[in-house]
């Protein structure tokens, strides 16, 4: 799955859960690129969920937005340097690292979420980076519409996001220059995860990707990353290129496990979100945790 088509399908599937109205996900759809009638007919096929009041296994509205897991200390703004200039960042350290992460946003580009998150993980003993992949726009807080981050990303040629990413392991290795390197990636950043077993990122020595859509032909043979590949059982959409993504692993000859959270949906993990799903989300979190500390540590 092309990351733009992954993209067109996050919009449909948000009309289909009743997060978008139809011409709201018009609109972000022609930004991706379809036609009207392309766009129109996408909807039709998808029209009997528009318009619910929110999607299979989404929290209360009131607990939405209100993180239950947050951390007392959450990442600060960094800038460093990129391959085409100064990249933007969420960073925070732990005061004894047990190894380093990248974190890979969602589509929505670097939200105060993943500020939190980066935090969260430094408690836990990680320090971890998240990567601003909006930087070269003045970074995702310089965006007003909602439409602009995951249009910027479609529209940004692949290897640009992957040099990025990059980057911020080059960030990494400064901060740390003795740890392990892990990463971490959800929804569209779980994608840019499996991109970077793809072009065989070696310095990974692990990675989890958080339902995120595998390339359209995986070939990881030249990764060395012990990969924790995590899925939401409701995620249909995502769950299509699972297999895949496991025979490309299996191929490869790396240490993997497969995940799948029963009664989870898509971005189940994201707290902030209406597709949270508390008990999934604190399992998937200990689990990743166990996962870095056997290859990290």
């Amino acid at each position: 799955m092309a990351l733009r088509n992954y993209l067109v399908g996050e919009v449909a599937e948000d009309f289909a859960d009743g997060l978008l109205s139809r011409r709201e996900a018009l609109r972000r759809l022609t930004l991706l690129g379809l036609s009207v009638s392309s766009a129109s007919s996408l909807l039709a096929a998808c029209s009997d969920g528009g318009g619910q009041s929110g999607a299979a296994g989404a929290t209360s509205p009131a607990a939405v937005g209100t993180p239950t897991q947050a951390s007392a200390n959450p990442g600060q703004p960094v800038r460093f340097a990129g391959p085409a200039g100064e990249l933007q960042g969420a960073w925070a350290e732990a005061d004894d690292a047990k190894g380093v992460l990248l974190v890979v946003h969602e589509n929505r580009g670097l939200t105060p979420h993943f500020f939190d998150l980066v935090g969260r993980f430094a408690k836990e003993g990680y320090s971890a980076l998240c990567v601003d992949l909006l930087s070269a726009q003045g970074g995702t807080g310089s965006l007003q519409d909602p439409a602009a981050a995951p249009t910027t990303l479609a529209n940004t040629p692949p290897e640009q996001l992957v040099a990025n990413l990059k980057a911020g392991i080059d960030e990494l290795e400064r901060r740390a220059p003795d740890a392990k390197v892990g990463a971490v990636g959800f929804c569209f950043g779980g994608g840019m995860t499996w991109n970077l077993l793809q072009v065989g990122e070696q310095r990974l020595a692990a990675a989890v990707p958080f339902y995120g859509p595998a390339p359209e032909s995986p070939d990881f043979t030249k990764a060395k990353a012990a990969v924790l590949a995590i899925y939401g059982e409701q995620d249909e959409r995502v769950n299509a290129t699972r297999d895949r993504a496991e025979a490309a692993l299996k191929a490869a000859g790396l240490t993997y496990q497969i995940r799948t959270y029963a009664v989870a949906g898509h971005a189940f993990f994201n707290d902030t979100g209406p597709r949270y799903n508390a008990e999934a989300a604190q399992q998937a979190y200990q689990e990743v945790l166990a996962w870095f500390g056997q290859h990290l540590s």
